[in-house]
């Protein structure tokens, strides 16, 4: 994956997210859209209908409504695709739990694209990664899960699925 490849990743923010509730389908369409090119080789198929069906009946998201998924199904979905790449699912759980005790949902979300869009930047770019002491433990905790998923990431994409 070129360098540039990687400059461009980009998970879309609370904001650019549509105001409006998409099916099921749409709603795995937008998910392959964004993280296609990130996550495992290009033949995997990232997240299917079963899996939403499944972390909705674990609790990990909310049913949707009417058959619609919100913005908040869609970026709690966003979050779970690409921390179970190297979290369990009650590891994912546990962290987004911690994650929006300490800041509105939309806030907590934007800081995760925030955070994972730098250090895989960083990673790639070969900067050193640094978590500034002057942060909460919750911020670096943050820090912390982000470099894990780019550091993986840049194994997997500059080593093992070229």
């Amino acid at each position: 994956m070129s360098k540039t490849t990687i400059s461009n990743f980009h998970i879309p923010r609370w904001s650019e997210l549509p105001n409006l509730d998409l099916y099921l389908d749409q709603t795995v369409t937008i998910l392959e859209k964004y993280l296609k090119n990130y996550i495992g080789n290009k033949e995997e198929t990232i997240i299917t209908k079963t899996m939403i069906n499944n972390y909705v009946k674990q609790g990990l998201i909310k049913p949707p409504r009417k058959k619609k998924y919100n913005k908040i199904h869609i970026v709690t979905l966003f979050v779970i695709c690409i921390l179970k790449q190297i979290y369990s699912i009650n590891d994912i759980s546990e962290l987004m739990t911690l994650a929006i005790k300490t800041a509105k949902f939309n806030v907590a979300y934007d800081e995760f694209c925030d955070a994972l869009e730098r250090a895989i930047l960083y990673t790639f770019e070969g900067i050193e990664y640094t978590v500034p002491d002057d942060i909460s433990f919750e911020q670096s905790l943050l820090q912390s899960v982000a470099q894990s998923f780019a550091s993986k990431l840049y194994v997997e994409k500059t080593f093992l699925h070229k």
